[in-house]
């Protein structure tokens, strides 16, 4: 058990670029899955029929499937992903502008895997308005983009919230998958460093990374049961 006193600072520095990770990604699958669900539940059929689709593709496929294609294939179509080296961004996360693109694409994999997830808690909350709602909004005039930025969208971010909560526990528990294709220094990979480079005991280090993980998905899962109780309490 020494090699979590002897290794804090590696521990550390995974547990922050793994963070990094999460943060970055749940912003984009948040942003992402929003659209895709307005696509969703769109009345032009084409529309709704690419948000199907995308949902159908991502949700059934595996993200190992998924990152090995962002990690692979991305590379052999001449892409490095440089579009998120954004400005601003890349000073506050450093692995968005360095030259290795394998955070950028563990970041498109997580974003567009988790997307498809946000995009049905988004719309199960979407369901849970009363029908009578929108049809009031329709019968005042409203356009449907109207109808859902002032009638629908806001009542059902209360009905989201759990769902989405536990889309971003698993996500985060995902990015575990981030290590094994080429991104140095997270959880994963500062595991892999220890257990094959430097020989310490795999259980010791296994400890070490589940604690990482944890320490981000127990406090949002009790926030998550806070917030579930309040709502129960409301109705």
């Amino acid at each position: 058990m020494n090699v979590l006193i002897d290794k804090f600072d590696v521990f550390a520095g995974g547990f922050w670029l793994t963070l990094q990770i999460c943060i970055l990604a749940a912003i984009g699958a948040l942003v992402l899955g929003a659209i895709v669900a307005v696509l969703r539940i769109s009345p032009v059929p084409p529309l709704r029929a690419l948000g199907t689709g995308y949902v159908n593709v991502f949700r059934n496929m595996p993200l190992t499937v998924v990152m090995f294609f962002a990690a692979f294939g991305l590379p052999a179509l001449g892409s490095n992903a440089d579009f998120l080296r954004i400005p601003v961004l890349d000073s506050l996360f450093t692995r968005l502008g360095t030259d290795l693109p394998y955070f950028r694409f563990a970041l498109i994999a997580l974003v567009l895997y988790t997307a498809a997830f946000v995009c049905e808690a988004l719309r199960s909350g979407v369901n849970a308005v009363p029908a009578g709602q929108a049809e009031a909004a329709r019968s005042l005039g409203l356009t449907f983009g109207q109808n859902l930025r002032y009638v629908v969208l806001p009542q059902s971010w209360k009905a989201s919230i759990v769902p989405l909560g536990s889309v971003i526990i698993a996500m985060i528990k995902n990015s575990a998958l981030a290590g094994f294709f080429g991104v140095a220094g997270d959880l994963s990979a500062t595991a892999d460093q220890l257990t094959g480079a430097e020989g310490y005991a795999f259980v010791p280090v296994a400890i070490g990374i589940s604690i990482g993980y944890l320490i981000m998905t127990v406090p949002l899962g009790a926030l998550l049961d806070r917030i579930e109780k309040r709502q129960a309490v409301a109705r």
